[in-house]
């Protein structure tokens, strides 16, 4: 998995943010493909591990545990006094309310004017809170998403949290009520994953409360089931929000790459059930990542540029960079003019 090659290290290039959720060190889910998604995006990722288990709960038997709640408070106010600060904050699968209140008092420490919040609210599927979870944790994690600039939750999360009857069949208005009634949680952008209207389709719904839009992005469905795609999705689409684009050009990026993930991983499914091949995504094929090049190529200062090898002689024979942006280019480093 190769996004692109950076050459420069300014700090007005490099983003830096933070995710919090566990670490299953066996099983492609949580911070084990969050941290290389987003890294590969050109972003510093800091983590705060929530807890570590050997492997992830779904499928596997007889996994380690060990919990790391009261480490949270600990490191958020060694990096206070450290004066560190991030450009974003996402959180996925979080095992307790203890540590959603850490979690808040986190994102209010490090809140700052820029600072962009996603909540991934990973607690349930197919219609059931996962094991663990009730009523009560539902009730905190809306306290959560109060603090969120975007959420992305699934069908199931988002009936549990807007106190909704579970649906598997539904229309488009029943799609964009329940966006609605997220967005009165109180983040102003809401992606909701998995909807289809179509038996070959799958994509993601949207809603801009600060404009009352709705807007959908679909692409092929594969009829088979993989542990992790959610998170890889709410991965690539808090990446491609902290590159600059806005939320239906990262859902659109987050729903080709968890296709493009699960493409590389059918032919495996059987030896590989418990996640998907991201690692083997091409990120060169049509229409994902082409964006992320192109807005970097508009913010990065005037003494560098980004080209590709098929590009670099026509660049040194004088044609300009907006030739190639506006041709949808793969820009793949950063060099100086």
């Amino acid at each position: 998995m190769q996004f692109m090659k950076q050459k420069i290290n300014k700090g007005e290039i490099m983003k830096k943010i933070l995710t919090i959720q566990d670490i299953s060190c066996v099983g492609q889910c949580s911070l084990t493909v969050a941290l290389p998604i987003i890294s590969a995006m050109g972003i510093e990722t800091a983590i705060i591990p929530s807890a570590v288990l050997s492997t992830h709960t779904g499928g596997f038997s007889g996994y380690t545990f060990r919990d790391l709640t009261e480490d949270l408070p600990l490191i958020s106010n060694h990096w206070q006094k450290e004066q560190i600060t991030f450009d974003g904050i996402y959180t996925g699968y979080i095992g307790s309310t203890k540590q959603i209140e850490y979690i808040k008092d986190i994102i209010d420490a490090f809140k700052q004017n820029n600072l962009v919040v996603v909540v991934d609210p990973a607690m349930a599927d197919h219609g059931k809170l996962y094991y663990g979870f009730d009523d009560e944790f539902v009730g905190k994690m809306r306290t959560l998403i109060e603090k969120a600039d975007y959420i992305v939750p699934n069908i199931t999360e988002a009936c549990f949290l807007t106190n909704t009857p579970y649906f598997e069949e539904y229309t488009k208005e029943d799609i964009e009520k329940l966006l609605i009634k997220l967005s009165e949680l109180g983040p102003n952008h809401v992606v909701l994953t998995g909807i289809s209207f179509d038996a070959n389709k799958l994509g993601a719904a949207m809603y801009d409360k600060t404009t009352n839009e709705f807007k959908y992005y679909f692409n092929e469905r594969v009829p088979l089931l993989f542990h992790g795609t959610g998170d890889i999705f709410a991965s690539s689409f808090f990446g491609a929000i902290i590159n600059g684009l806005d939320m239906y050009e990262a859902s659109k990026v987050a729903v080709d790459f968890t296709l493009e993930a699960i493409k590389h991983t059918i032919d495996d499914a059987n030896e590989h059930w418990y996640g998907v091949h991201f690692e083997k995504a091409d990120i060169n094929y049509t229409g994902a990542f082409t964006v992320i090049n192109q807005m970097f190529a508009k913010d990065i200062p005037e003494e560098f540029v980004y080209v590709n090898e098929p590009t670099r002689k026509n660049l040194a024979e004088g044609l300009p960079l907006n030739f190639f942006v506006n041709r949808g280019e793969n820009y793949k480093e950063i060099i100086r003019k």
